[in-house]
């Protein structure tokens, strides 16, 4: 690889004033979270950066990830494939996004059109994907043909952009995205605009039991407290049937720390004078507060919504008060998010390769878009009315 390659450091060679500037409010697709990735334990890949111009002096990037081994199954779009009986490449290929997160972006300067941004980042992506072939960073793959190339947890727009520049996969569905707005008002005016008296007297009950047992909330930067938080978080891995190493996870966490510094803030919920029963690692980025990861010691707790109050409550109190607009509670537990008024958008797998392998099962794809929809909005009334039907409409 060149000087010039995506794979020159995780920007592409690009300035970190210049790439916060395309990435502006996007956590997971800022320098520092970048540095993360590059960073972080597990696997064998190598994070970059892909910047192209365009017309009129502009330029669109994305964060792209050369994958040769990825034990996150979420990240595995070989797996998500096979899953639906689809054919499927090998886990050897190219990421449009970066390895950690859950949420891609294409990003673009101020005046460039998100398909004018999608058409020369797909045409970037289909080079590229022949210079990989074969290469350094993906020695497993043919060097006589051009490696896979997938986006995944993408957006609807910028799916649609893509599709429009010429992505011929058809899009599937990863996840439901959840996002709480946060009025100006912040705890108290959130509070008061749950759409219902129910749902105001269930976070009241929940707030009530928590103070009640004694408990405190007490936020601390990552760098100081790794260790415990990965303690605490072997327990929630445990509960869901993942072993987990808590020297592998504290190791994970002292590198978040060092690549986001005191952006990485941790609620810990306790007795006072007690160790911690649990935790809530979270950023404050741009307008947006994002929850990251949470962790509990189940057989300390009181039965006194410990979860509730420090994996929501705390952060949107936190997120009012930094003035955030919103709180990213990102993918899982639609439920408990759409109960808390977050708004649940789509997020999606998009293969990119010239010539897919599923563009030929396209009705495949929809048909399972469109039932895994129908489970979501059957899942409880309050999903239903959080879910962005107009999001998810243009591929289900």
């Amino acid at each position: 690889m060149t000087q010039t390659s995506p794979f020159a450091d995780v920007l592409g060679g690009l300035s970190s004033t210049s790439w916060n500037t395309l990435a502006e409010n996007r956590l997971y697709s800022s320098h520092d979270w970048l540095r993360f990735c590059a960073s972080d334990i597990g696997g064998s890949t190598v994070t970059g950066g892909l910047h192209v111009p365009v017309g009129g002096g502009g330029t669109a990037a994305a964060p792209v990830t050369a994958v040769e081994h990825e034990p996150n199954s979420f990240y595995q779009w070989q797996a998500h494939l096979s899953a639906l009986g689809l054919p499927a490449p090998g886990e050897a290929g190219l990421l449009l996004g970066q390895r950690r997160g859950y949420q891609t972006h294409l990003l673009a300067s101020a005046g460039v059109g998100r398909e004018q941004a999608a058409a020369a980042i797909l045409d970037a992506l289909q080079k590229l994907r022949l210079e990989l072939a074969g290469s350094q960073l993906l020695p497993s793959t043919p060097a006589d043909r051009p490696v896979p190339a997938f986006g995944l947890f993408l957006t609807t727009p910028d799916v649609l952009a893509l599709r429009a520049a010429g992505a011929a996969g058809p899009p599937l569905l990863l996840a439901a995205d959840a996002w709480i707005p946060i009025p100006q008002g912040g705890w108290q005016q959130w509070l008061e605009g749950l759409p219902s008296k129910r749902r105001v007297d269930m976070v009241r009950r929940d707030v009530k039991r928590f103070e009640e047992a004694g408990y405190r909330v007490t936020v601390a930067p990552l760098g100081s407290c790794y260790t415990e938080a990965a303690e605490l978080l072997v327990g929630t891995q445990a509960r869901y049937g993942h072993a987990s190493d808590p020297v592998v996870l504290a190791e994970s966490f002292r590198r978040q720390a060092e690549a986001m510094g005191d952006a990485a803030q941790v609620a810990f919920c306790g007795l006072p004078g007690q160790p911690p029963v649990g935790f809530c690692l979270y950023y404050v980025w741009g307008d947006t507060l994002y929850l990251r990861a949470a962790g509990f010691d189940y057989g300390r707790l009181q039965d006194a919504c410990e979860y509730f109050n420090t994996v929501y409550y705390a952060p949107i109190r936190a997120a009012g008060e930094a003035g955030c607009r919103w709180v990213h509670a990102g993918i899982e537990a639609a439920d408990a998010k759409a109960l808390r008024g977050a708004e649940l958008r789509p997020l999606w797998l998009l293969d990119l390769a010239e010539d897919s392998t599923s563009a030929a099962h396209a009705d495949t794809v929809r048909a399972h878009n469109a039932e895994e929809l129908r489970r979501l909005t059957g899942s409880s009334g309050a999903v239903a009315k959080a879910v962005a039907t107009e999001a998810f409409a243009p591929f289900c």
